[in-house]
């Protein structure tokens, strides 16, 4: 049970790329005491497991393998976002989807499906013919699909495979956000294209409907104090105009005045 501890342990460290001393320093404990729980001639406490979990920056999921390998229950379970419990913070997910509008809003778990949408958002992914309970990742994958949405879609494409790339590197690794990596890398590449000059401050995506271009720019935003699984793995996209035509395309679709 210890060497499987261990074993977990010492993968993580070395993901995160820090030594025994760095791990020790961090959790606020020695460096002899990391070594000993990696060989298994230290036994850890469940309070020491979830410090060094928080320590490692341990997704969720994962603090339950850590939990286990310890010989200790797990800790944390996945709710959907509908169950009553959660009735709270699907009232603030809502509530942040629907005063985003008339701007673009989504919810996406961890692999990217489409949990939620607000009017503007739905409306946005409609034109590429996804919904909600869609996969991203999926529609990623139809090149064509894509090209025909986007204006600027190898560009995009590319800053997507980083923040694939980014995402699973958190997680310590993720199949399906590797292989969408892998796949978008094979069709377009995964250098970015030689600027000249002063980068701009966004890279907007161009979407493409009706004869109509919006340029828009994203934010995320995630649940800082998450403990439920599929909740710390949620991630809510807002979409804002990186210029004033689009601001003013968006407006007049929300019924708004400019």
């Amino acid at each position: 049970m210890q060497n499987s501890f261990g074993s977990v342990l010492k993968d993580w460290r070395s993901q995160r790329r820090l030594s025994q001393l760095d791990l020790g320093l961090s959790a606020n404990v020695s460096a002899r005491h990391i070594s000993f729980l990696e060989t298994g001639r230290a036994t850890p406490s469940r309070s020491m497991v979830m410090n060094l979990c928080e320590t490692l920056d341990v997704p969720r999921s994962t603090r339950n393998t850590f939990l286990s390998a310890a010989g200790f229950s797990p800790a944390y379970r996945r709710r959907d976002l509908d169950e009553a419990d959660m009735a709270h913070v699907r009232a603030a997910v809502e509530w942040m989807l629907e005063r985003h509008d008339p701007y673009p809003a989504l919810a996406l778990d961890r692999h990217w499906t489409v949990t939620r949408t607000n009017r503007s958002a739905g409306i946005l992914l409609g034109g590429a013919g996804l919904a909600e309970g869609d996969s991203l990742l999926e529609a990623m994958t139809d090149m064509s699909k894509m090209a025909s949405v986007l204006d600027n879609w190898p560009e995009v494409a590319q800053h997507t495979i980083a923040r694939l790339r980014t995402e699973s590197t958190h997680l310590g690794g993720d199949p399906v956000l590797d292989a969408a990596a892998d796949s978008l890398a094979r069709d377009v590449g995964s250098a970015l294209p030689e600027t000249k000059g002063v980068l701009p401050s966004v890279i907007p995506a161009r979407y493409r409907a009706n004869g109509i271009v919006l340029s828009l720019f994203s934010t995320l935003a995630q649940f800082g104090s998450a403990e439920d699984i599929a909740l710390a793995e949620l991630k809510i996209e807002m979409m804002f105009p990186a210029d004033e035509e689009s601001r003013a395309v968006l407006m007049a679709l929300g019924g708004e005045e400019a």
